[in-house]
């Protein structure tokens, strides 16, 4: 079933259907959880969950499909489309926690997934619910990692239409390669993410398309594991905090969707608390939770080498802030500065991360000076996106180039002679014969 997050009512599942015929809030796939705890006991789920990781082929190779069960358990094996999504790496090397200064630091990188973005998490559920519905045509507003993955996943699926809507030079050169060279029918729209939006919203009133974008529930049941698959990485030893960045709101919803159903069916036995960061280009949410939630505050987004999370007018407002206060949960905003140079960091630990990730490094950064998070407790931090997505603002940093920016954490390429000696200087080797 689906349940409305405003009032409750319930549809069935097969019903394509985004929003509340009585109160028009998001909609979330109500999981049975009763007939998990009946079908088996919190541990031998930990066994099963444990035991799968030992496969090599579809679908339970896969980082998402592993927990089958719980995501999704009516799509049937054979209607799966997968690309070995998730798996992604927990990292917490001695570089990066030197230099985060943290001795219990994790980054959860999601920018290992087959399109380089978390995003291939939730289409792997949407894409393969499509085709088990038989939609003919699936479509997204993006600002730029969206439609990548949908591309990437609907292309798997013969006869299913991919249609992207960009903002028109607001996605990097990177993001707009890959829904091309997937073969999606990709339109630059002049507006904004939050125009793509509106202009979506009018299309599938008159049209029969799926929609892929994070207010499609289906989608947000693949997404959650990100905070699932990071559980049973710390053997379901809960950290202090997950920090992430938040745009249109859906991941942060999705992420405590799951951490919360991980308590009810006994694998945990307490919850993280959750921090969301923005950028001040674009925070409505970081607003919102100032005002305590009061009201849902929209802004026009500014410019932000954060691109992905440049968005105005969250559609997963309400199920952000109803998760963050369930965990207890903050909302920081940090500057472009910041962002950058929490990206050089961890860049520089080996780990390369996309600005949007930057922003919840730089988060967790400013929350650590406040004192709301101690410096010894356990936290992971989402990197959403790789860095060769964002390559240009990479290179741009570390040649002083970025408007506005002080690069403190610059390694600029030097030129030189191609003689030995000018190598040498500049290597500090010196000659012994």
């Amino acid at each position: 079933m689906l349940r409305c997050t405003g009032c409750g009512e319930r549809f069935p599942i097969l019903e394509i259907r985004y929003r509340c015929d009585q109160c028009n809030a998001l909609l979330e796939v109500d999981t049975d959880l009763e007939a998990m705890r009946k079908a088996r006991k919190p541990s031998e789920w930990k066994e099963l969950f444990q035991e799968r990781l030992g496969h090599f082929r579809p679908p339970y190779a896969s980082g998402v499909w592993r927990y089958h069960e719980w995501i999704l358990p009516q799509i049937p094996v054979e209607r799966i489309v997968t690309k070995l999504e998730g798996s992604t790496p927990l990292y917490s090397g001695e570089t990066l926690r030197r230099s985060l200064d943290a001795p219990a630091v994790f980054i959860k990188h999601e920018g290992e997934n087959p399109t380089l973005s978390f995003k291939d998490r939730g289409m792997t559920v949407g894409v393969s619910w499509a085709r088990h519905i038989q939609s003919k045509a699936v479509i997204c507003a993006s600002t730029g990692d969206t439609s990548a993955a949908m591309a990437a996943y609907a292309s798997e699926v013969p006869g299913l239409r991919g249609i992207v809507l960009l903002p028109r030079d607001k996605v990097t050169f990177e993001q707009l390669a890959q829904p091309i060279a997937s073969g999606c029918l990709t339109l630059a729209l002049d507006t904004d993410f939050d125009g793509c939006m509106r202009v979506l919203q009018e299309f599938c009133q008159r049209h029969p398309v799926y929609v892929l974008n994070s207010l499609n529930p289906i989608r947000i049941e693949g997404q959650k594991t990100i905070g699932i698959e990071t559980l049973q990485q710390l053997q379901w030893q809960p950290p202090d905090w997950f920090v992430i960045p938040v745009g249109n709101a859906g991941n942060i919803s999705a992420l405590g969707k799951g951490l919360l159903e991980a308590r009810e069916l006994g694998l945990i036995d307490r919850l993280p608390r959750i921090a969301g960061v923005q950028v001040e280009a674009a925070n409505p949410l970081y607003l919102s939770y100032k005002n305590g939630f009061r009201e849902a505050v929209s802004v026009e987004a500014g410019q932000t080498l954060a691109s992905a999370i440049r968005i105005g007018q969250p559609v997963s407002y309400h199920k952000a802030a109803k998760v963050i206060q369930q965990l207890d949960g903050v909302v920081e905003e940090v500057g472009e500065q910041a962002i950058m140079d929490a990206k050089a960091r961890v860049d520089a630990c080996g780990v390369s991360i996309c600005p949007n990730s930057g922003a919840a490094v730089a988060g967790y950064l400013k929350l650590r000076t406040a004192g709301i998070i101690g410096r010894d407790e356990r936290v992971v931090l989402i990197a959403t996106a790789h860095g060769a997505k964002f390559s240009q603002s990479t290179l741009d940093y570390h040649r002083s180039e970025l408007s506005g920016i002080t690069p403190r954490g610059a390694n600029p390429v030097q030129p030189l002679a191609a003689t030995l000696e000018a190598v040498e200087q500049a290597t500090g080797f010196v000659r012994t014969s």
